[in-house]
């Protein structure tokens, strides 16, 4: 009885120490626990509020988008008897697109030939520029580098409407205003696309792929064009996109430097429509300023789309480390 009374007394004991650690472990782990159920019931909260925010921004954002649609599907009298969200009595889309191509000799078709010309030829070369700008200021050595390129980091911080005076008066004297030069010469100078092109170079153009490339004799336009504008790519395509976008919705530099309605881009082509449409001998052609506004956004929403995926990894690049 002794002997067993002993183990007893030791077995006890050792259910009594387990017991103390389990509790002690639980001690332990709990505030543990409940920190986290605490983090996960913060973060819940958190998400909650951003999708909030998220869909007030989208909502925001496709409202006016959605106005405009239903609005190009009305007559000039749908217009001003309907609510502005809701679709009028008969659907006049097509009408409204053949009344807009064909209003005053088909003057709206020159002004998308003429946006198309300041986009293809300056977009196109505000880019091209930007990106062999960029590359030489990362991979080479030349006397006044620092220099130039602070330069290009203030002329970043100077909106471009401070220049659009300076720029008509110089253009005046030289006899370029009322002409195609007067908005693409401007619009070849991109310096936040050379910067851009500047910070995504020194990250995705390795400088030994370069020095092998001049071992092999390749000249630095071949080593440029074969090699490098590969690798630069989605930075280029970002950049394209940035430049097109500006150039297609400048409206400021075209409203001062062009004065025959021959030469006018879209933006200013509406703007002279909608006052027509206000002024004092009013036409009633607001369903025309309407469809043609929804023309024009077709053809930069359709880029924007085609490229966002460039533009995704082009922004993305520079935060990467491989």
């Amino acid at each position: 009885m002794t002997t067993l009374t002993t183990a007893e007394r030791k077995t006890d004991t050792a259910a009594a120490r387990t017991s103390e650690a389990r509790t002690s472990a639980l001690r332990t782990v709990n505030p543990a626990a409940r920190a986290r159920g605490g983090s996960s019931a913060h973060r819940s909260k958190k998400s909650i509020a951003l999708t909030i925010a998220m869909v007030l921004f989208l909502i925001y954002a496709l409202v006016p988008l959605a106005w405009l649609v239903i609005n190009a599907t009305k007559t000039q009298e749908d217009l001003f008897s309907s609510f502005g969200l809701a679709f009028g009595s008969s659907f006049a889309l097509w009408d409204n697109i053949l009344a807009t191509f064909a209003y005053r000799d088909g003057i709206f078709v020159r002004w998308l030939g003429n946006t198309l010309l300041y986009v293809v030829v300056g977009a196109g070369g505000a880019t091209l520029l930007a990106t062999m700008a960029g590359y030489a200021l990362a991979k080479y050595s030349f006397p006044g580098r620092r220099a130039y390129f602070a330069v290009v980091l203030g002329a970043v911080a100077v909106p471009g409407t401070a220049l659009a005076v300076p720029t008509f008066l110089l253009f005046s004297q030289m006899g370029l205003t009322n002409t195609p030069w007067a908005i693409i010469i401007p619009s070849l100078i991109s310096p936040f696309g050379l910067y851009l092109i500047w910070v995504y170079t020194i990250d995705s153009v390795p400088t030994e792929l370069l020095e092998a490339a001049r071992l092999d004799g390749a000249s630095e336009m071949r080593t440029f064009f074969t090699i490098s504008i590969r690798l630069l790519a989605p930075g280029i395509v970002t950049v394209a996109l940035f430049s097109i976008v500006a150039t297609w919705n400048n409206y400021f530099l075209p409203l001062i430097m062009l004065s025959d309605p021959a030469w006018y881009p879209l933006t200013v082509g509406l703007n002279q429509w909608s006052a027509q449409a206000s002024g004092v001998a009013a036409e009633p052609i607001y369903n025309l300023v309407i469809t043609g506004s929804l023309i024009t956004i077709i053809p930069i929403v359709a880029i924007f789309l085609f490229l966002q995926r460039f533009w995704q990894s082009g922004l993305s690049a520079g935060s990467v480390k491989q």
